[in-house]
Order: C-alpha cells, then sequence, then structure tokens
C-alpha cells in the first residue's frame, strides 16, 4: 500500500468514526463513562492480580466497592448539595443587590457621582433582573419540558444500569481488548504506534488520573476552610470549585468571584471574614501550584491550558456532553501526535532541505562564537 493509499483509508476511517460519533452521540454517554471509569480502575485490577486474584473477580470486588461509594454519595453528599444549591439560589439576588450597593458607594466616593451610572443597570433594579435570571432557570414547567423528554429518560435508565455493566466488562476484559488491537496494528509501523500510544496512555493517565486527584484534593481544602469561616454554601461552592478546577484556571476564578459575592453578601462590614474567604482561595492556588501539581500530574500531560479549554469548547458544542467526556483524551493524543509530526518534519529533507545539515542546536552556537 502507497503513502497515498495509507493517508486516504486512515483519512476516510477517521472521518467514518468523527461521523458515527455525531450521529450516535446521544446514545454512547453510558458507553463512554464506562470506559472512562474502567481506564481510571485498571490500575486497582492489576495490582489485584498480583494478590493471586483472577480478573473477573477483582472486576467484581471493583465493581462493588465502586457502587457501595456511590450509593454513599447518593444518600448523604447530593441532598446537602441539593439543599444549599436550592438555598443559593434563593439568596443570590439580595447577595449581588448587596454588592452591588456596595459597589456604588465605594466607586461614589472615589470617582464621584459618575459611577453610579457607569455601574447601575439602564433598565429596572439589578435584583429584579437577577430575580427574574434565577426563576426562570428555577422554573418547574422548564424542568419539566427537559425531564419529560424520552432521550432525557434513556440516558438516565442507561447510566443507572447500563454503565456498571459496561465497566464490569471492560475491567474484566481490558488485557485481552488491548492484546486484540495490538494484533490488528500494521506490522511495518507497529512499533511506532505502540510507542505514541504509550506516550498517548502518559498524557491522558497523568492528566485524568492526576488532575481528578488534584481537583478532589482542592474540592475538600474548600469545602472545609469554608465551612470554617461560616460562609453560606460552603461544600457547594468549595466542592463546585475544586470539581470546575479539572479545567485550569476556571474552577478557582468561578469559586473565588461566587465566594467573595457570598461573602459580602452575607459578611459585610465585617473585614475578617471576607478576609479569610479570599485568603483561602489564594492558599488553595498556592497548594496547587507548588505542591498537588508538581507531585501528582509533574510533566506527564503536557497539555496546555488554551489548548484544552478550546478542546472542550469544540468538542461540546460539536458533539454536547459526550464531546466534552472525550474532550481532553483527544486533545491529549492530539498533543502527542502533532509533537511526533512536528519532530519527523524537523528531521525531514522537507525541513532540512537536500543536503546534510547539523542539527539546530549546535548551528546556533557554532554561529554565535566568534
Amino acid at each position: 500500500m502507497t503513502t497515498t493509499q495509507q493517508i486516504f483509508f486512515w483519512g476516510g476511517l477517521l472521518a467514518i468514526t468523527i461521523a458515527a460519533f455525531a450521529l450516535l452521540s446521544e446514545i454512547l454517554l453510558p458507553f463512554i463513562i464506562g470506559f472512562a471509569i474502567a481506564y481510571m480502575l485498571n490500575p486497582l485490577a492489576e495490582w489485584l492480580e498480583r494478590f493471586n486474584i483472577s480478573r473477573t473477580g477483582a472486576a467484581v470486588l471493583i465493581i462493588t466497592l465502586f457502587g457501595v461509594l456511590f450509593l454513599l454519595l447518593l444518600l448523604f453528599l447530593l441532598p446537602a448539595l441539593f439543599t444549599q444549591l436550592a438555598a443559593f439560589v434563593s439568596d443570590l439576588p439580595s447577595y449581588i443587590q448587596k454588592v452591588h450597593g456596595l459597589l456604588i458607594r465605594t466607586g461614589g466616593e472615589l470617582f464621584g457621582g459618575k459611577f453610579k451610572t457607569m455601574v447601575s443597570p439602564t433598565d429596572g433594579n439589578l435584583s429584579d433582573l437577577v430575580k427574574q435570571a434565577t426563576q426562570w432557570a428555577a422554573n418547574p414547567d422548564l424542568l419539566q419540558a427537559v425531564w419529560s423528554s424520552g432521550m432525557a429518560l434513556v440516558n438516565f435508565f442507561s447510566l443507572l444500569f447500563v454503565t456498571p455493566v459496561v465497566t464490569f466488562f471492560l475491567v474484566k476484559d481490558w488485557e485481552k481488548m488491548m492484546r486484540k488491537v495490538d494484533s490488528w496494528l500494521p506490522r511495518q509501523h507497529a512499533p511506532t504506534i505502540r510507542q505514541l500510544g504509550l506516550q498517548i496512555d502518559r498524557a491522558i493517565d497523568g492528566f485524568i488520573r492526576g488532575q481528578a486527584l488534584v481537583a478532589l484534593s482542592l474540592g475538600l481544602f474548600y469545602a472545609l476552610a469554608l465551612s470554617l469561616t461560616g460562609l453560606n454554601h460552603a461544600l457547594l461552592i468549595g466542592l463546585g470549585a475544586g470539581l470546575l478546577s479539572f479545567i485550569p484556571f476556571v474552577g478557582t476564578l468561578a469559586g473565588f468571584v461566587t465566594a467573595t459575592v457570598t461573602a459580602l453578601g452575607q459578611f459585610w462590614p465585617d473585614y475578617v471574614p471576607i478576609t479569610m474567604v479570599i485568603g483561602i482561595f489564594v492558599t488553595g492556588q498556592i497548594i496547587e501550584g507548588n505542591f498537588l501539581s508538581p507531585k501528582i500530574i509533574g510533566d506527564r500531560v503536557q497539555l496546555h491550558p488554551v489548548w484544552l479549554i478550546m478542546a472542550l469548547f469544540v468538542f461540546g458544542y460539536l458533539f454536547g456532553f459526550a464531546g466534552l467526556l472525550v474532550a481532553v483524551p483527544v486533545a491529549a493524543a492530539l498533543g502527542v501526535l502533532v509533537r511526533f509530526g512536528l519532530k519527523k518534519y524537523l528531521e525531514s529533507p522537507l525541513y532540512l532541505g537536500n543536503t546534510p545539515q547539523e542539527p539546530l542546536e549546535k548551528a546556533c552556537v557554532s554561529q554565535s562564537r566568534p
């Protein structure tokens, strides 16, 4: 098979895969989540096999423990989060109204009367606008219309019943599947593809497992620390900020803004708890940047935050929620492939020309010498 034929073959296969994913994205959710969970749990199954536990037994034990933890989460944590979410939606208009009034008073003292015109809404009262937005978001008719969709019910029951089954079989047969995939590789390029696969696995593993552990650690830290300050809805804000930190900078920024607005609305004019809330997020960023990420993730990911955010937006826009779930692995894989392609380009005659040339680093050094 010529190079042109290979390009057409793999390009056509990629196009078919993308088209199939776009067409079936609404029903692929339990399979994608099941695959992601199995990927994260596979090292645990390999560890259990060292104790002479069969792969099937390891899969049964892991899925059972995972199911018990999930049920405990549903019974104890989610009700508290929903309660705080309802209270937060109810209290948000008053918080924003208070912060708005504080901005007008402080800005008026610093910049004069024109500042009030700059920050005041032109139509109606800000509190009324926020109340309308929150009432629209919490509209029972709207929620009922979304929930009554047949696809929503299908996805719910699929996640509830299909995902555990998919996860079990994937954990059980993971090694067999990897060997089967390896047997399909073109023999001539199999070593190169295996090496690229290891690099992709390293990047995905570093981000998903590493960033998940960082996000969980930050969420627990924020939730506990904010609770100690007496901040309202501390559990919701703290865990939300931690989980959203799966996307670099987004979680911390969203949590910081939400917590600061809540603290100003709740504690003003008491500066001490407001300063403590701000300090918690500063401390969280210091811990994450200097200890958690370097120790847990290190340099394995090599995903620039801008590249990651763009991938999430693009895949979310094209494929919906299923696209968001595959955005990070695909971005990591594309990053590895782009670096590999760039390396080959820099070693090729297309870049170097037809005559042999010394490496770029040595050329630069030699040119700088007198």
